[in-house]
């Protein structure tokens, strides 16, 4: 059985994922790092430190382009020598990525590639623009949010472009832990809604 593909994602409680003005040497945007605190208990036994240790055991990650450059393409390696599908509208055939990343330039390919390179682990998924193409696409099992309760007041937020359409979601875990709830929803598909 394939692992879930499943979006991990630090949000503000405004639905912010990077403040303003996010860019090389600014990849949060200004105040976005206010959003990552709670990585500081990582290495903790409790809540943080399991959300952190299970991200860290997928098989396989899908990034959007955009999040991919702003990471400084990992240096070709997300962790552990997983494979990096970045999901991307067009591809430079003079632009090789590093490592174990890949270029992909459509969404059902790269969600059936991740989930092949994946097994039964569970996919992880980076960035706004990959989250929302594989939602609209019905590629995105889960969302792990970790929210954080803050008002960034702007910035790049996570659901801003999913083309009107409504998407029904369960609610199967939730974590609280110093300065962030961690939320994982499991995304209900159109047949289960009617």
């Amino acid at each position: 059985m394939d692992g879930p593909i499943r979006l991990y994602m630090s949000m503000s409680l405004d639905g912010c994922i990077a403040g303003p003005d996010d860019r090389p040497g600014q990849e949060l945007g200004r105040g976005g790092g206010r959003l990552f605190n709670w990585l500081d208990d990582r290495e903790s036994d409790g809540p943080s430190g399991q959300v952190y240790r299970e991200a860290l055991a997928t098989g396989a990650v899908i990034s959007g382009g955009r999040t991919f450059e702003l990471a400084g393409r990992w240096q070709g390696d997300h962790h552990d020598g997983v494979p990096i599908f970045v999901l991307t509208h067009e591809v430079d055939a003079e632009d090789v990525p590093p490592g174990h990343a890949r270029f992909v330039t459509d969404v059902e390919d790269c969600a059936r590639r991740a989930r092949a390179a994946a097994g039964d682990r569970a996919v992880m998924v980076h960035g706004a623009g990959a989250a929302q193409a594989l939602l609209r696409a019905g590629q995105l099992d889960e969302m792990e949010i970790h929210l954080v309760p803050v008002l960034l007041g702007d910035g790049l937020r996570l659901f801003d472009h999913l083309g009107g359409e409504r998407t029904e979601l369960e609610l199967v875990r939730r974590l609280e832990d110093r300065d962030v709830t961690h939320l994982r929803f499991r995304v209900r598909r159109p047949e289960e809604v009617a």
